[in-house]
């Protein structure tokens, strides 16, 4: 049996080749100790040059992209990229950790400075940022207390910290300079504070004010600016280094493109003066160290790769000596002796893969245009170039007897080439269906293996090429080297559900039986060799931030050699073997670190009966995670290259059935007043989130106006019944409207002035137009008998109006104390008219003039309706009375109670005595609006009917149907769980009132059981008959987000939480069985597999995560695995299967839900927009088209399909409400207004895009940060690279 333990030896990082200049500024600096700390990939580096050693720190798990220094020069802050990006603060002399500041920042933390006190100043890209623009530099001034200076594009601000609130003032450039782009700043004594600009100019700032501009400073923009004792220095993109003394008078100017190490096109970075010495960083990844009285010759002490990515690898087989080739187009050659690189060679095309000969004379390049170029090594001149392929060079492999070189393409074929015969070509192997991965020799030179990217793995015979099918003569064949990915001997690296491509690099150590891979990951791991079995441990190092694209090992096994792709960065590692383990106990702390000594595995244990000490320890690190981009340019551009290649390309259609929006459970009463009448018929006209409703009590029917696209707040109806108009949210946003004489409709919007227009309705037309009020309008009536007059009333008055010309005039009514009117009617003349106040009291008016007021209810009046022999009133009191004409007497009151509810009812009361919002009489009932969302009728002799109800006030999320009846399930904030029945009846079934809000529910698979997730991190199982307790847990402090049964059995439960955690529950037993770690962010969606051994993932931070149940193990399964998995249910939004869903400018947050229909047909989405889309399942490609439908007015937080396919529930989150709509076969589908068909249409203008881009063209998206865009952080293979330009074509 093949041994599945990790090996007993290590790595330790010994050197790292290379600085990160590219995108960074400001981050080189002499430490106390005289050293120099640096940055490049994920590492801190702190260089001795006099001793030349490294330490490191190796705190982070991602792109470092900024460091501050304290100003005691001991301590370090470096600042990462990541969606939940850290601050690590850490001691340059122990490189340990001293603090980490994490959880107030995403993307990226872009700039870093500490004060004299050693508190350090962030800033970071975070999209919502108080500073709009890109921010470039910050600084704290030392000279003053609690003071710091920002700069970034056309700006500088100046801050004041007082307590934890940071108040800027942004600086006035006045006359005296151009506004520009700030690039860098140093604060000085006296309030000065120096800057750099973008065309080169110095700004000269005293307090917020520019006083003088140094003009010319440099030739072009100022990256760097470095304060010391002596004074200042700048550096540039002209590679000019310029000294200042300490009032910024000019001492000298060192030209670095002018000396002996430089050359055209050199751009500084960072700069740092201290005493006789200046750091240089530049661009291109070198550190140049400057004496000032030998300014001429600088010292360079740090080179590294630059633009492009770095792929070619190839070490010397006699020397200790590495080649490393890169798409800068460079060739180097690196000492691992002396750490030092000791040539290089400028090639004219990206160089993709190095080998060198077995006697190390040779060097043959592959290169990215189709070619290859051999070297001699000693003198790095050309032996031959040669171009026999269109595409790029993948492999190159000398055989041991160094007769032939192997040159694998993307071309998916192998050519044979005689080294001896100036590289003639002898052979080619072309059974590979895909481009060529790797390969290796056999120790007698007469086999090569290949493996493709397909994850085939082929044999030849060579010279010739000759494909070998027969194994058995192959049985006793030995490998000169083992760096293929396939094969027996290396099954057991690869993690479970892994992409053939993930695994980018290896190489087997014969001797010590060890294998080093290196992956997509960041990770260096080390295994037993051979690694036969599935599932075998390792021990990984972490170093690099992305993919590693090679590892070698040195001739003698001393090293092991990885390059990174973005990150340039060329790492070696001491290889300490088993025998010399005891040694590593005593080595220095930050060599400790570097050896996660985790002994893990990729494989899973498939079932445990009980949460056990590993699960709840479980230190799983998360290393994949999606692109960042620190400087993302205008998307609204992108989005027009978008639609012009979507154009082009043929998608499938819309699906050919519809919804029909079927009935609405909700009334908007929480905010809204007077919003409820009957119709002429005897019909009920309301409305609710962007929907107008007439509802047919007796058929229990509702029929729907679509017209508008966002919440309608108010509803008037015309004096005759058959008309209706309603007001919605907008930028000219409607508030109340009243109509009178049927010819006029007036109107308030909510602006600051609250204005008031008159309309003549039919026509269209403004008649009159004029401010209302500074304080807010809550009703506006038109006078019946004289429809030139109207009356407002709102917080502390009521004025009268009337029309006079063109105009309106208005005058407040006259009133001892001023109280705030909530509702106000017309009497019975022209003169009267009556209003409730916010006490309770009715105030009774004449002309202008209050005659008298009546006590009519306790607390609030917010409704009144007058009849033609007196009125009915409604308030906070959930008391309705009935008075006489002139408010003496009060006839009868009725209180809304639940004793007194009548059989007939659609659902049941929540609470007695609701807030009464709206009221109206008509048809011999009394029509009641509550503020709980529900729609009463009270007979006369005092019977009530419950007509409509929906969620009271706050968010619904929580949704979940039934898997065997016609039930839903919803949970609100309004902390109440409800069941309601989806069959014609159409009426709540149950309603418990819970001790939190509630985000999710779940229905168990047999629908006895009802999962509820809370707003306080516990959850419920409840009875889902009587809603009853079964069991209760709380684990955890953040909401509950998620929650879900396992299938067939439902004998698991998934708990998804805010915490980024989704906790695994034995529903038998009642016991937490496992815990699924990993993710970044807030878990927002959970799927299990149909045999509930498999929990698909997506989060806030855009991540598609899998995790093995019951023990929560982290899988990692490429795309194309996931599609052949069988889901029992599809509600994730993320995945190559609901790819199209998402529009062409879109977050995360822009879907929030998903469902796939039962038979795996269509799928329904709820996004951001208040859309509710249709799309063909599954949705591969981008933008796909869709129908839609618009009711919801805000954001549509979940959708669910019935058991049978034949309604889909949807939910809106601000709106309250919870919409049915009936699914329609394209038989029996007639055109709807709801049923948008333009989706379906080929736009000239958008290349039948889909049809949100106009709304969505409307949203500015820009994230501002970075001045240019931090790299790729996952790599794009070599045969996905777009093929580079020849010479000639350049």
């Amino acid at each position: 049996m093949a041994d599945r333990t990790a090996p007993n030896c290590h790595l330790r990082l010994e050197w790292v080749y290379g600085y990160r200049g590219h995108q960074c500024r400001n981050n080189l600096y002499y430490t106390a100790a005289k050293e120099i700390v640096y940055f490049v990939a994920g590492v801190g580096v702190v260089y001795n040059t006099r001793e030349h050693k490294q330490k490191f720190y190796l705190g982070h798990n991602d792109d470092i992209i900024s460091l501050a220094l304290h100003p005691e020069r001991v301590l370090v802050a470096t600042g990462q990229v990541g969606k939940e990006p850290y601050i690590c603060v850490w001691d340059s002399y122990t490189v340990q950790t001293v603090s980490i500041l994490k959880d107030m920042h995403t993307h990226g933390i872009s700039c870093l400075a500490f004060d004299l006190d050693g508190q350090v100043s962030v800033l970071s890209n975070k999209k919502d940022f108080a500073l709009y623009q890109g921010i470039f530099d910050i600084s704290w001034d030392l000279y003053q207390q609690s003071k710091l200076v920002s700069c970034g594009v056309k700006h500088i601000k100046f801050w004041s910290l007082c307590g934890n609130a940071l108040t800027p003032k942004r600086g006035m450039f006045g006359k005296t300079g151009d506004l520009q782009t700030i690039l860098c700043l140093a604060c000085a004594k006296d309030e000065i504070t120096y800057s750099g600009a973008l065309n080169g100019d110095i700004y000269v700032w005293k307090g917020i004010s520019l006083i003088r501009t140094v003009q010319g400073a440099h030739g072009s923009g100022i990256f760097s600016m470095n304060a010391c004792e002596e004074g200042f220095a700048t550096g540039g993109r002209d590679g000019c280094i310029r000294l200042w003394d300490l009032n910024f008078k000019p001492i000298t100017v060192i030209d670095l493109r002018e000396t002996d190490q430089g050359y055209k096109g050199l751009s500084v970075r960072s700069v740092c003066w201290r005493g006789d010495h200046i750091l240089v960083g530049t661009q291109d990844s070198e550190i140049f160290e400057v004496v000032v009285h030998d300014r001429t010759k600088p010292f360079l002490i740090m080179q590294g790769h630059c633009e492009g990515e770095l792929w070619a690898l190839a070490v010397h087989p006699t020397k200790p000596l590495a080649m490393t080739g890169s798409d800068d187009r460079s060739v180097r050659i690196w000492s691992l002796v002396d750490h030092a690189l000791i040539a290089r060679c400028n090639m004219e095309e990206p160089i993709r893969c190095a080998a060198v000969s077995t006697d190390g004379i040779h060097l043959a390049l592959g290169m990215k245009d189709g070619s290859f170029t051999v070297l001699r090594v000693r003198d790095m001149t050309e032996v031959v170039h040669i171009k026999d392929r269109k595409e790029a060079i993948h492999e190159l492999k000398y055989s041991p007897d160094g007769a032939h070189l192997a040159v694998g393409s993307n071309d998916n074929s192998v050519d044979i080439y005689g080294v001896v015969q100036r590289y003639k070509k002898a052979g080619e192997c072309v059974g590979s269906s895909s481009f060529i991965t790797h390969m290796d020799w056999s120790t007698d030179s007469k086999y090569l293996q290949t493996n493709d990217g397909n994850g085939r793995r082929l044999f030849y015979k060579m010279p010739s090429g000759k494909e070998v099918t027969n194994r058995e003569e192959l049985k006793l064949v030995q490998w000169s080297s083992w760096t293929c990915v396939l094969g027996p001997e290396v099954n057991g690296i690869w993690p479970k559900y892994s992409d053939i491509n993930d695994i980018n690099s290896v190489e087997a150590n014969f001797n010590s039986q060890v294998l080093v891979t290196a992956d997509d990951y960041g990770l260096v791991k080390l295994f037993r060799y051979p690694c036969v079995r599935k599932g075998a441990k390792f021990k990984k190092y972490l170093g690099h931030s992305a993919h590693i694209t090679n590892v070698r090992w040195s001739h003698d096994y001393q090293w092991v050699i990885t390059i990174g792709g973005a990150d340039h960065s060329v790492f070696q590692w001491k290889f300490v073997p088993e025998r010399k383990s005891k040694e590593t106990l005593h080595l220095a702390p930050q060599e400790t670190l570097v050896d996660s000594h985790s002994e893990e595995s990729d494989s899973d244990q498939s079932d445990v009966p009980e949460m056990d000490s590993e699960i709840e320890q479980e230190t799983q690190l998360t290393y994949r995670r999606q692109v960042y981009k620190e400087d993302l340019p205008q998307l609204k551009e992108q989005c027009k290259e978008k639609h012009r290649a979507m154009a082009m390309k043929k998608r499938e259609r819309a699906p050919a059935s519809g919804l029909r929006l079927h009935f609405i459970h909700g009334y908007r009463g929480y905010d809204c007043r007077s919003n409820l009448f009957y119709t002429q018929t005897g019909e009920i006209v309301y409305h609710v989130a962007a929907v107008g409703v007439v509802y047919n009590r007796q058929q229990n029917t509702q029929r729907f106006y679509l017209g508008h696209d966002d919440d309608i707040l108010c509803l008037a109806i015309h004096p005759i019944k058959d008309y209706v108009a309603t007001g919605q949210v907008q930028s000219s946003r409607m508030m109340s409207v009243s109509a009178a004489d049927g010819k006029r409709l007036a109107s308030v919007g909510l602006d600051d002035n609250h204005t008031i227009v008159l309309w003549e309705w039919r026509k269209g037309e403004k008649l009159s137009t004029i401010r209302g009020s500074k304080d807010k309008i809550f009703v506006i009536k038109i006078n019946p008998y004289m429809p030139d007059k109207l009356i407002t009333a709102g917080v502390k008055h009521m004025k009268f109006w009337h029309r006079a010309g063109g105009g309106l005039i208005g005058k407040k009514g006259s009133m001892g104390k001023t109280e705030t009117m909530m509702c106000a009617v017309y009497g019975w003349t022209e003169e009267m008219v009556f209003s409730g106040t916010c006490t309770g009291d009715i105030c009774i008016w004449r002309d202008m003039f209050l005659v008298k007021t009546v006590k009519a209810h306790d607390g609030p009046m917010f409704s009144m309706h007058a009849l033609e022999k007196g009125f009915v009133t409604g308030g906070k009191d959930g008391i309705v009375a009935l008075w006489d004409d002139t408010f003496e007497r009060c006839l009868k009151t009725y209180a809304i109670k639940r004793a007194v509810l009548a059989p007939g009812s659609k659902g049941l009361l929540l609470e007695d005595n609701p807030s009464i919002r709206a009221i109206s009489l008509g048809h011999g009932h009394i029509l009641v609006g509550t503020k709980n969302g529900e729609i009463l009728e009270v007979e006369k002799n005092g019977p009530i009917t419950l007509l409509v109800q929906g969620h009271m006030e706050g968010e619904v999320w929580g949704l979940a149907t039934h898997p065997h009846l016609p039930l839903c399930a919803t949970v609100s904030d309004d902390k109440t769980l409800r069941i309601w029945d989806l069959s014609p009846s159409h009426c709540m079934l149950a309603v418990r009132k819970l001790k939190k809000g509630g985000r999710c529910c779940c229905f168990s698979p047999d629908g006895k059981a009802l999962a509820v997730g809370l707003n306080d991190g516990s959850f419920l199982i409840v009875n889902a008959d009587t809603l009853e307790d079964l069991v209760s847990f709380h684990h955890r402090k953040d909401i509950i987000s998620d929650i879900r049964f396992s299938p067939v059995t439902g004998k698991y439960l998934a708990v998804a939480s805010g915490d980024s955690l989704v906790d695994i529950y034995n529903v038998m037993s009642s016991k937490r069985v496992g815990v699924c770690k990993g993710s970044m962010n807030y878990i927002t969606h959970l799927d299990w597999d149909k045999r509930g051994k498999l929990l698909q993932v997506n989060t806030s931070a855009k991540e598609q995560l899998f995790f093995e149940a019951p023990r929560g193990k982290k899988q990692t399964i490429p795309a194309t695995e996931v599609d052949k998995i069988d889901w029992s249910t599809w509600t994730c939004v993320l995945g190559s299967s609901c790819e199209g869903i998402w529009p062409a400018v879109s977050e995360v947050t822009e879907v929030t839900s998903a469902c796939l229909s039962n038979d795996r047909k269509l799928l329904a989405t709820g996004d951001d927009l208040g859309y509710v889309k249709l799309f063909k399942y599954p949705v591969k490609g981008k933008y796909a088209k869709f129908k839609r439908y618009m009711a919801h007015s805000t954001h549509v937080t979940n959708v669910r399909w019935s058991h049978d396919d034949s309604l889909l529930a949807s939910v809106g989150g601000f709106d309250t409400c919870l919409m049915i709509w009936s699914h329609e076969t394209e038989g029996r589908r007639e055109a709807r207004q709801c049923d948008s068909e333009e989706s379906d249409i080929e736009s000239e203008d958008d290349g039948g895009y889909d049809s949100d881009v106009t709304r969505e063209n409307e949203i500015i998206y820009v994230i501002k940060a970075l001045s240019t865009n931090v790299r790729l952080m996952t790599g794009v293979k070599p045969h996905l690279q777009l093929k580079e330009p020849s010479v000639d074509e350049r």
